[in-house]
């Protein structure tokens, strides 16, 4: 049986505290009712800090919003203008400031320090606004934001723990200081790999910013229990050493058992300070060290690796999608990816599972996948050279660096993207795939937009628009011969949050189990809206805060 709640049942057992109807009240008797109403009850809150240290405190300042008695009560009458504005108001003024900004950086500096001093009216905004915001606060704008995060740097929203740190009780002391008790959710980075931009270092802190950012405003996580991590060895960036605003360790990274030991430590740390039901989220770790730590942790924390794990389940939900308009079985088409790092070896390893449910051999399913890395097509010739993931993929074919001529030769129906490689995927390749398709799948999932395979306005223009579009960043809709076009976004924001909200609620559950094991025609069909037949896209719309929990 499926028990599922939308944002209204959320809403509902939110307002439980405050009704004395015994209809209203939810049967607490459920675990996973219970959960959720743990998660969403409302509490009062009694500030300790007076007078102007209370305004400085981004969590219980509410602005303009304080009443005549608040304002009296806590010593900040006279502090604030004598006008009264609700958060409504409060939220309108905000939004229509940042619609004047003259660029999207500029809105993001505008975001980031509203929520400096005013973390509830910040979420606010970010709830109200989530689809033109998210692009801001995440990517493709945060890829901007921390290449520049030196120049725009204001406040710590994070905490950095480096090399130098590297024993359990330093660690312990760091996570200590942060100015939170409760924290159930923290997204890490490294720093290696973020994005397409390759190693920023403790630039990429606005990675697990940003992400978690979006953990309270599509999964309702409470921002008091979300914390930002980078851990920092170091960065083989020349450009950033030699930055004068630069603010990580000026040395190379540290690798090998010394890197390998501090990361052993953060999470012994963690799961002490916090508790083992504390979820620790991967992100934007470097290719040799992303797989390696998945493998390393599953099943004994409480983790996941977003870009390996959650970049699957999204493309294949789109893949599945794009099936529904070509009216044939993912198993009976072949695939191409472009880049073979985590992510797109990720994609590969869960179509092939998708693949075997619909009857193929894991053998006939890998010969319908052709991976294509910086070396060129992953061919037997290479087996000696190969990583054991990518053994599996490799073919007897003649080895080539030419997209092209690989194309021409398997005549592929999707054709993916995971390469940063800007304009990869070129008119005569665009043309090829349309050539072989009546209605060809191209995912230019690289981000940020500025490192796509290629652009919407490319794809459409080179089918006619017969494609299935989709990319990693937002494009603009494309005109086309009368029509209107809406490419899809590949976006792994429309999976991590859930998986988060579903591995704070029921953290021994998501240890014990396979993450993205479950039937995907039955979690897919509940959580997005699907392209009508005719449709100009083939990518689901996400149905954004929208719960699904199985019980066994």
């Amino acid at each position: 049986m499926l028990n599922r709640f939308s944002l209204a049942s959320i809403r509902r057992i939110s307002t439980t505290a405050r009704c004395c109807s015994d209809k209203n009240e939810p049967d607490l008797s459920d675990p996973k009712t219970l959960a959720l109403h743990k998660l969403y009850r409302p509490e009062r809150i009694t500030p300790s800090k007076r007078g102007i240290d209370l305004l400085k405190q981004p969590g219980l300042n509410k602005g303009m919003a304080f009443s005549l008695h608040e304002r009296q009560y806590l010593g900040i009458h006279g502090l604030l203008p004598p006008a009264f504005m609700t958060e409504e108001q409060q939220a309108y003024r905000i939004i229509t400031k940042l619609r004047q900004q003259p660029d999207n950086l500029a809105k993001y500096i505008q975001l980031d320090s509203l929520q400096d001093r005013n973390e509830k009216l910040y979420y606010r905004v970010l709830c109200d606004n989530v689809k033109e915001l998210m692009p801001i606060v995440y990517t493709p704008t945060v890829g901007q934001a921390c290449q520049h995060f030196g120049f725009i740097y204001r406040n710590p929203k994070g905490l950095y723990v480096t090399i130098n740190d590297n024993s359990i009780s330093k660690i312990y002391q760091i996570l200590a200081n942060w100015h939170t008790e409760n924290v159930r959710a923290i997204v890490i980075t490294d720093g290696e790999r973020i994005l397409g931009l390759g190693d920023l270092g403790t630039y990429g802190i606005g990675i697990p910013v940003g992400k978690l950012a979006l953990y309270v405003a599509l999964a309702g996580i409470r921002p008091e229990w979300c914390l930002p991590v980078i851990l920092d060895v170091g960065t083989d960036n020349t450009e950033l050493l030699n930055d004068p605003f630069y603010t990580g360790l000026r040395r190379k990274r540290v690798r090998g058992p010394e890197y390998d030991s501090l990361v052993d430590n953060f999470m012994k740390a963690a799961t002490k300070r916090f508790g083992r039901d504390t979820l620790i989220q991967f992100e934007d770790f470097g290719n040799q060290n992303a797989y390696r730590l998945l493998d390393r942790y599953k099943g004994e924390y409480c983790m996941f690796n977003d870009d390996i794990q959650g970049t699957a389940a999204v493309v294949v939900a789109g893949l599945l999608a794009s099936t529904r308009v070509t009216k044939k079985k993912l198993s009976q088409e072949k695939i191409v990816f472009l880049g073979a790092g985590g992510a797109a070896t990720g994609v590969a390893e869960m179509c092939v599972r998708q693949m075997m449910d619909e009857g193929l051999t894991e053998e006939e399913a890998c010969g319908r996948i052709y991976m294509v890395d910086i070396e060129g097509l992953i061919t037997t010739s290479r087996i000696k050279s190969l990583g054991e993931r990518h053994v599996k993929f490799a073919k007897d074919l003649p080895d080539t660096k030419n997209l092209l001529e690989v194309v021409r030769t398997v005549k592929p129906g999707a054709l993916i993207g995971a390469s940063t490689v800007a304009g990869a995927f070129t008119e005569e390749i665009i043309r090829e795939m349309a050539k072989n398709n009546p209605r060809p799948i191209i995912f230019a999932l690289s981000n940020p937009t500025s490192k796509a395979e290629c652009t919407a306005e490319t794809a459409y223009r080179c089918t006619n628009g017969a494609v299935l579009f989709a990319s990693g960043s937002p494009f603009e809709n494309v005109e086309l011969n009368g029509k209107l076009y809406k490419p899809g976004q590949g976006n792994n924001a429309y999976i991590f949050p859930g998986v988060a909200l579903g591995a704070v609620l029921f953290a021994e559950m998501f240890i014990r189990q396979n993450l993205y094991s479950v039937e995907y025609d039955e979690l897919i069909n509940k959580t997005y809206e699907w392209p009508a037949k005719d449709s100009k896209h083939g990518f689901p719309v996400p149905v954004l805060r929208r719960t699904s929990m199985d019980e066994e």
